[in-house]
């Protein structure tokens, strides 16, 4: 079975970036998270969007600078 959530540890390795930066992403909703009793856990696809967001903006930007 597919796993749907993510410790921050293992969602943080998964976007190569630090832990608290990811906590960082987490604070202002730019990735959602959800708390299960004391644990955070990050769904994937909340990575999956914050990904497909970052490139859609790459793009839109890569467009203008044409």
């Amino acid at each position: 079975m597919t796993r749907l959530l993510l410790t921050v540890p293992e969602a943080a390795e998964a976007l190569a970036i630090s832990r608290s930066k990811l906590y960082q992403l987490i604070a202002p909703g730019l990735i959602r998270s959800v708390r299960i009793d004391g644990s955070r856990r990050v769904p994937v696809e909340a990575l999956e969007i914050y990904v497909s967001q970052l490139l859609d903006r790459l793009e839109s930007a890569d467009a203008t600078a044409s």
